[in-house]
Order: C-alpha cells, then structure tokens, then sequence
C-alpha cells in the first residue's frame, strides 16, 4: 500500500502532482479556508506525511494519535503552531521553508513601512471617496523615511535583508537580538543595541523576530511609552508578539504615530477590531511571503521534503 500524505489546504494540481506518483494523496478542498479539526486529526491517524498551513495546530494531541506519521512539512518559515518537542519524543521530522521567502518578506516589510511612512493608503482613500479637492503645502504629508533610524528586532536573514534595503535610504540600523551577529555589523554596516535603546532611538521598530516563549508579548504598554511619539512600528513577524491592547492605547494616547501590520494576535483580524479604526494603521492580511514566485518556490520545497523523508533520505530544510 502507497504511503498516505494528506495536505491541508488546495494547492495547485501542478505542485502536488509529483507526490501522486508514489504516494496516495488527499488534499483538502478550500483555498480559503483552514481544515476543520476533527477532519485533520481523522487524516493523521493515517497519514505517513502532512503538508501544513501556519493556520494548522500540529499539537501534542494530534501527534500521539498520528501512529504512521514520518513528517510534517509546514509551508512557512515559522513553525510556532507545530509542537517540536513532542514531534522529536515520536522520530517526526518538521521540515519549513526558510531562504526561499527571505528576499520577498523583506520587499513586503519595507513596503509597509513606505505605506505608513507617507500614508500611501491613506492618500489613495482620499482620491477614491472624493476628498481631493485641489493642491495644499501640507496635504497628507508623510514622514521621511531616508536618513532616519530603523531598529530592526530580530536579526535572522529577513531582518538583514531589509537592513540591506534600509542602507539603500540611507538609514542608520540599528538591532536587537539575543545573540551578536558580527558578520552583519562589518557587512552591512547595522549596530546592536539593548532593546531599550533601540526602542528609544528608533524612528522605525520593525519586528522580524520568531515567536517563542521570549517575544510573545514582547512589545506592552510599556515598550510603547518609551517609543518616540513620531516613530511608527512595523509588524511582520507574528502577531502575539504584540499586545494589541496595548498599541491601541498607545496610538490613542499619541505614544506613537502609526503602524503598519501584516500579522495580529488572532487572524484572521475582524473588521470591527479597534486598530482598523485610525488612519496611521496599515493592515495586511498576512502576506509576507505572498508573491507568485515565493509561494510556488515554497509549496515546491514542501513536496521536496516530502518526499524525501518517505524515500528514507535526509530532507532539505528540517527544523533543528
């Protein structure tokens, strides 16, 4: 019998293909939307290997009841929604798809950054509901981006790529990591700082870091006050490092100027969530990685891996 690989969300028929040749493949049926729960854990039981989604709970639970499961390759750098421990305690191997996406998150986060900076959303609202009525001096006017500072926190390979583009402007970079990263500092010319002082100085606080028990709920009411209240903070790593609560306050309270933000505490957001209600507030529905290109690249390196680990080789990118 074929060894059973189920993917949890419809792909294209062009990537999946290749597995279909030595492999019985199910794959669920919405683009849309997220496999319900008791559909994924039933597909578990069976499986020799998962496809997964961020969106999907690879948890202790599904893991001991998952007998034949030999891999689960998740379609994101990031694999905060899949229990490791447990995986390694059962010889499961996780596989993600760093490098691929690097240079693409990097595009989207100074992006979100350009659109907060020089209120780009909001200008283009302003023409499309009929506000503009003639030329002012001060019409919408924006913050400059060259010449400022960033603090980039989390200074993996996305966090360089977009200091790499922050140079471009001109800017000074700072960084905050739990570890140093020379090579950064003489290459691209960035500068650590204690997270206190990057907080202080920044005009831009990009946050790039992975989540884990050290940066949920990094940035509070605190970290906001000691902001300057012109800087503007950029979110495009996971969302729970963020306690929304507390940014809503702060940009209510004029602690800061505005953000722009392609993760949140819980995705996806609500239209009625109070962060959507000011103008400074750039919100994407996580799309980092979201190119043409990227995602086929990172769907493929997904197969890869598969394929791989049931063939008995080692597989491409697994997680340590």
């Amino acid at each position: 019998m074929k060894p059973f690989i189920y993917v949890t969300r419809k792909l294209p028929e062009s990537v999946i293909d290749p597995l279909r040749e030595d492999f019985k493949v199910e794959m669920w049926d919405r683009e849309d939307a997220p496999v319900p729960r008791n559909i994924l854990l039933d597909k578990a039981e069976k499986a020799s290997a998962l496809l997964t989604m961020l969106s999907d709970k690879v948890d202790r639970e599904l893991l001991q009841r998952a007998s034949s499961l030999k891999v689960v390759s998740n379609l994101a750098v990031g694999y905060d929604n899949i229990d490791v421990e447990a995986a390694k305690e059962k010889g499961i191997t996780i596989t993600n798809t760093p490098d691929v996406l690097t240079e693409t998150t990097a595009d989207l986060t100074f992006a979100l950054l350009m659109a907060v900076a020089r209120r780009v959303v909001e200008a283009d609202r302003y023409i499309k509901e009929g506000n503009w009525k003639s030329w002012s001096p001060l019409l919408l006017a924006g913050s400059d981006i060259h010449h400022k500072t960033m603090g980039i926190v989390g200074m993996g390979s996305i966090g360089e790529a977009v200091a790499r583009r922050a140079k471009g402007f001109n800017m000074d970079v700072l960084y905050y990591n739990r570890s140093r990263k020379p090579e950064a500092e003489t290459g691209i010319g960035v500068r650590y700082a204690p997270f206190e002082e990057l907080l202080a100085q920044s005009d831009f606080v990009v946050i790039l870091a992975p989540l884990n028990p050290d940066t949920e709920g990094m940035f509070q009411e605190e970290q906001f006050k000691r902001m300057k209240d012109t800087s503007m903070l950029i979110n495009a790593a996971r969302g729970p490092i963020v306690n929304e609560d507390a940014l809503v306050q702060a940009l209510k309270r004029g602690d800061i100027r505005g953000a722009g933000l392609d993760v949140f505490e819980m995705e996806p957001i609500s239209k009625d969530h109070p962060l959507l209600k000011f103008d400074r507030v750039v919100a994407l529905p996580h799309i980092g990685s979201s190119s043409q290109d990227t995602r086929y690249n990172m769907m493929t390196l997904c197969v890869e891996n598969i394929k791989a680990v049931l063939n008995g080789e080692g597989p491409k990118t697994a997680v340590k």
